[in-house]
């Protein structure tokens, strides 16, 4: 495989110039952190992810994680990377100090996730877990529960999971049958069995913390119904050493498509007396505490969607430069050309490049829409900020993922006969992709709730205000002139056709909720892609005015404007074909009986 760098020049410039670094880090919540420090951890990410982490990621795939006699080994080296990780505070980044935490902004803390998932997916997976089960236990646990677990958590000295899914229940989540009953000590104890766990078990850390979905007795049926329990694989003594082995195990790992160094383990809990638990959060509440990690984890999934894509066209341009075949139109030197010379591969490397480029905006500005919610001095930004949050986080977490597949399919498509060969390492990258698209409520899922719910949101306001705010981008592609003419008019359309498809949804589902379903997933094609374009177009243009400074680095500056170009005039047009497919209805999907789709 060839070697992944850090494309750090393309991180400064997003966080810089499309999103507002600068804003995030004026608030006082962050009055330590200034530009050079972003700088500095950025770049030590960027060693972390080339110098540590990508060599091993071929290693992973190959060699993948085994169980034996209910102990899980990783592969060769990830357990000393794990400890590099650990030493190095890295799973700190966003997290309070007096727990151990770095307290920078989740803004720069998804930057580094993205270097990390674009070296090694399989080993990112650990501490993208650990993140979320901090959120929860920051946001809903006792005094008590924050005492015992968050610092060892936080310093990464001890890992972290989600215990959703069950054989029977997949994503409907309400129908899982794992019990909690209550102890004469407070505790709970557990019984059940949960699949895809990621890294469920594993020879990184002391301990594991699972975050348990369990019924507590009389409870209601359905989501309603749900509690959320702190499950650790070692119980915690009182002076905060470890104790004795709960009654939890990891009965199997799953053979994999992908990421083949991440152990998804299939836990059994409760074999004998039932593993000890910890209520998080209130009886009968647990989805609102888990949503809190899920919520997280959404966003990360999205920029995994963005990582595997950057690596996937690293490797395609790499090969792309020194692949020699046929003869290019106009070539006049003797042999064959680079295939980078054809045009249709330079579509599809410019395809990549654009896309990389539209996610890895919309990702950074979640996070940033995230860290304004939380931190902002007035209340009315932070609710602003907050709702465009949640607007934002089925797009990044959906559109991200899939685009990712299909970036990693261009990957192999590049690579022609070969990148179907595994020894090239395309195939890896499609293979890895392609469970983030299901991961953390599948993308359909994802696109009910950007319907059902952000859509809806205030009345269609949320999403009226930031149409009106994308709207205002207008008169700058006008200053822009010629080289914007085309994206000018083309986000024109793309905003009209998102315009008119929100309405005819509003409109719609007040009288047939099943014709939002039936549109869902084409709306959030279409939201994303023009959000995507939005966010590129305003970075050509940064661009554009940048490149007349003395000290600019003019090849790179000039590649962001080709790159802005290609997604306004050759991706952005697409955008108002989806919407027939929209306004459809439900009809066109329900024409043939169930029973006639086999034939």
């Amino acid at each position: 495989m060839s070697a992944y760098q850090a494309p750090l020049k393309d991180i400064r410039f997003t966080l810089n110039q499309i999103c507002d670094l600068e804003a995030v880090l004026s608030l006082p919540a962050f009055a330590d952190t200034d530009g050079e420090t972003a700088e500095a951890v950025l770049a030590e990410a960027g060693r972390l992810a080339q110098g540590i982490l990508a060599p091993l990621n071929r290693q992973g795939d190959t060699q993948g994680s085994t169980l034996a006699n209910g102990v899980v080994t990783t592969p060769d080296g990830f357990r000393e990377a794990y400890a590099a990780f650990r030493d190095g505070g890295w799973n700190g980044i966003p997290f309070d100090p007096d727990y151990g935490g770095m307290g920078l902004p989740l803004s720069i803390a998804n930057a580094c996730a993205e270097l990390w998932n674009s070296a090694n997916m399989g080993f990112a997976l650990c501490p993208m877990l650990t993140q979320g089960a901090i959120d929860a236990i920051g946001a809903h646990g006792s005094a008590a529960l924050k005492q015992t677990y968050l610092e060892n958590l936080v310093t990464g000295h001890w890992t972290g999971t989600m215990n959703l899914t069950e054989p029977q229940a997949g994503s409907d989540v309400g129908a899982l049958r794992s019990r909690a009953e209550p102890a004469a000590d407070g505790s709970w104890r557990i019984k059940g069995q949960k699949i895809f766990i990621t890294y469920g078990e594993h020879d990184y850390a002391d301990n594991i913390i699972h975050l348990v979905l369990a019924r507590t007795p009389d409870s209601p049926e359905g989501t309603r119904g749900i509690s959320l329990f702190v499950v650790p694989k070692f119980l915690v003594n009182e002076d905060g050493g470890l104790g004795d082995r709960n009654d939890l195990r990891c009965i199997n790992l799953e053979e994999k498509l992908g990421i083949h160094a991440s152990p998804t383990a299939v836990m059994s809990f409760g074999d004998n007396e039932g593993a000890v638990g910890y209520m998080l959060g209130e009886e009968n509440k647990g989805m609102r505490c888990m949503f809190t990690m899920m919520n997280t984890a959404r966003l990360a999934v999205g920029i995994e969607g963005l990582a595997i894509a950057e690596g996937a066209y690293q490797h395609a341009v790499a090969y792309a430069l020194e692949r020699r075949q046929g003869k290019a139109i106009g070539a006049t030197e003797p042999g064959s050309s680079a295939i980078v010379e054809h045009a249709d591969v330079r579509r599809m490397l410019m395809t990549m490049k654009a896309q990389i480029d539209a996610m890895r905006a919309l990702c950074y500005l979640n996070g940033q829409a995230l860290d304004l919610s939380r931190q902002h001095e007035d209340e009315e930004q932070r609710a602003w900020y907050g709702q465009l949050a949640e607007l934002l986080t089925p797009l990044s977490k959906a559109w991200c993922t899939d685009l990712g597949c299909e970036v990693a399919s261009l990957g192999v498509q590049i690579h022609g006969g070969m990148g179907f060969i595994e020894e090239t390492g395309a195939a890896q990258y499609y293979r890895d992709a392609r469970i983030a698209p299901i991961y953390e409520g599948t993308n359909g899922i994802q696109a009910l709730d950007l319907v059902m719910r952000k859509l809806t949101m205030a009345g269609g306001g949320v999403v009226r205000r930031y149409l009106a705010e994308m709207r205002e981008l207008d008169r700058d592609l006008a200053d822009g002139g010629a080289d914007f003419a085309a994206t000018r008019a083309n986000l024109t359309a793309a905003l009209d056709s998102l315009e008119a498809a929100s309405t005819w949804l509003l409109g719609a589902m007040a009288d047939d909720p099943n014709a939002g379903a039936a549109g869902a997933s084409p709306y959030l094609r279409m939201f994303g892609m023009t959000v995507g374009g939005y966010l590129i177009a305003k970075g050509g243009l940064a661009a554009a005015r940048m490149a007349g400074n003395c000290d600019a680095d003019g090849p790179f500056l000039a590649g962001r404007v080709a790159t802005a170009r290609f997604y306004g005039e050759q991706l952005l047009p697409q955008v108002p074909a989806l919407l027939p497919s929209i306004t459809a209805g439900a009809a066109p999907l329900f024409a043939i009986e169930a029973n006639l789709l086999v034939n």
